[in-house]
């Protein structure tokens, strides 16, 4: 938990990593039919078999959408919060595709806190998605969110 009153000290702060997470086809099929992105490399495992990354992989977006699920477990919040709402990105880059089946979990790191309105805090957070077995992450993203006490 944040203090209101003593917010500053919070900037560093590293969360632990959250539980893993599986994508699996199901789950970037559905991905696929929202946002109707039907590319080859996310819908057919015949033909993505044969691409570069030897099976169907996650929409980026799909991975980057999983913050929302990880956010509960990060527990980066402000004490006595009523509600938090997503504010924005300010930088993302995708690092490594989730392969159909992996499993992923995330960590974040607090960059600012600061105050807008009484009340009313914007959290910027360093949110560094992982791949189980990988090196190299999925993701990083600078996450925006704003939270009311």
């Amino acid at each position: 938990m944040i203090s209101p009153k003593d917010y500053a000290r919070a900037i560093g702060t590293e969360t632990q990593a959250t539980d893993w997470f599986q994508i699996d086809q199901d789950r970037i099929n559905a991905f696929a039919d929202c946002t109707l992105d039907h590319q080859f490399i996310h819908v057919d495992p015949e033909a993505a078999a044969k691409s570069p990354f030897g099976s169907t992989i996650a929409h980026g977006f799909l991975s980057l959408s999983m913050l929302s699920y990880f956010a509960e477990q990060l527990e980066v919040v402000m004490e006595d919060v009523k509600m938090g709402v997503n504010y924005g990105l300010d930088k993302v880059r995708f690092i490594n595709p989730v392969r159909v089946d992996q499993r992923v979990r995330a960590r974040a790191t607090v960059l600012d806190v600061q105050e807008k309105k009484p009340g009313q805090f914007q959290l910027k957070l360093e949110v560094t998605v992982e791949i189980e077995g990988q090196e190299k992450p999925a993701l990083i993203a600078e996450w925006l969110v704003m939270q009311f006490v």
